[in-house]
């Protein structure tokens, strides 16, 4: 009997001991989770370190390596003992831009031509052929063909028809790879060759402008553009952003994204700038002088160490002007993996739940101010709550 509850004793001494590793594991991982691998901070502010943690377990080095290239490193540990992480603190000066807010007409070009699919054809003799399986992919942008470069799907068309059946060697970009490949095309009933792809040079939208920086340099989005059929984010050469006008709203409900309906002129007169830029935090690109700022306010930028849980606002045009409404940021990761989906916001002003029923397709890129400061924008919406969504840190956008 004694023996029994000896070794039932030992038991509850190891479950404890795994229960209490468990736990520490647990904290200790949370923790340095919750610690970003990098800030930036304001050159002429001292920067609390001890308000910024916020947590009496986690310390941090006192004195750092003095750098040139104006960015520094801070060890923090665990009750100044166990290494968490070491943060990158890059310093920046205070800036401010003119806030956004205003829907616009994106128009972009692709990097060479697009392949979204490929398929079956038939040829002259009546037999199914699948001239591009195993060899080209959906997500491939055709840059070359026969050393000449590509710039559209109509040039494609035409050395295509040109090509009378030889084979034709083709430079391509795969997953930013440059790559070289050859395909035949195949003579159809009516005598024309095709290639069995189906290919894109071009992509239309609405968004809403985020931002202008003084010289005119704008961000829009918040996250990139990609592709509807692949998936993928496209890769441009260029492109122009024009005025848009908001026609109609449909509305959000739970299980079905809303979206505001516009309408683009693509008339040089309504072009108020060019698209240089297509990242995973959005577009970038400039301004023509003097388009576009008549209705914007200058505001200075918030770093995300100044971001809160509690109110906030956003800025957007639903189609009667550009307007701020209200809502509350409900949760901050300081440390996102995946950066635009930075912070959790929901809406809370009733005259836009009841017009949109929160957040809707067409509003990403939409300012998000707190404390008189542009700290983000607004990019994904719930799908089963479309009064909540994710937005960016601004410095992301920034970057």
């Amino acid at each position: 009997m004694q023996e029994r509850q000896k070794k039932y004793r030992k038991f509850l001494w190891y479950a404890l001991a795994g229960t209490l590793l468990g736990l520490f594991v647990l904290i200790y991982g949370t923790l340095k989770e919750n610690i970003p691998d990098e800030l930036f901070v304001y050159a002429d502010e001292e920067t609390d370190w001890e308000t910024f943690f916020d947590d009496p377990l986690i310390s941090y080095d006192e004195t750092v390596e003095v750098s040139q290239n104006d960015s520094y490193q801070i060890r923090c540990s665990w009750l100044g003992v166990l290494p968490l992480k070491t943060i990158k603190v890059n310093t920046v000066e205070k800036q401010e831009v003119l806030a956004g807010g205003s829907p616009v007409g994106i128009y972009m070009e692709t990097k060479g031509v697009l392949v979204i699919d490929s398929g079956e054809i038939t040829d002259r003799e009546g037999i199914r052929r699948t001239p591009a399986e195993h060899i080209i992919q959906p997500g491939d942008y055709i840059c070359e063909i026969d050393g000449e470069v590509l710039t559209g799907k109509k040039q494609l068309m035409q050395l295509v028809k040109e090509n009378q059946g030889e084979p034709m060697e083709m430079q391509v970009i795969r997953h930013q790879e440059t790559i070289q490949l050859e395909m035949t095309p195949v003579q159809t009933a009516d005598g024309s060759y095709k290639l069995g792809i189906w290919v894109r040079d071009n992509i239309q939208g609405i968004g809403t402008l985020t931002f202008v920086e003084p010289d005119g340099t704008f961000g829009a989005l918040g996250h990139g553009i990609s592709d509807v059929d692949t998936g993928e984010r496209l890769e441009i050469s260029d492109g122009d952003l024009y005025h848009a006008d908001i026609l109609s709203i449909q509305k959000g409900t739970a299980g079905t994204p809303g979206e505001l309906r516009g309408v683009i002129n693509y008339r040089e007169e309504n072009r108020i700038g060019t698209i240089s830029g297509n990242s995973q935090y959005g577009i970038r690109g400039q301004l023509d002088p003097g388009k576009y700022t008549e209705s914007m306010e200058k505001i200075p930028l918030g770093l995300k160490q100044e971001i809160q849980t509690g109110a906030a606002a956003i800025r957007c045009d639903i189609g009667d002007g550009i307007r701020e409404y209200a809502c509350e940021i409900l949760e901050i990761d300081a440390n996102a993996r995946d950066t635009n989906k930075c912070f959790v916001l929901r809406i809370t002003d009733s005259d836009l739940l009841s017009k949109t029923g929160g957040i809707v397709q067409g509003m990403s890129g939409s300012p998000v101010i707190q404390n008189g400061k542009l700290i983000g924008a607004v990019t994904h919406v719930f799908v089963n709550d479309p009064t909540k969504g994710y937005g960016i840190f601004i410095e992301n956008m920034m970057g």
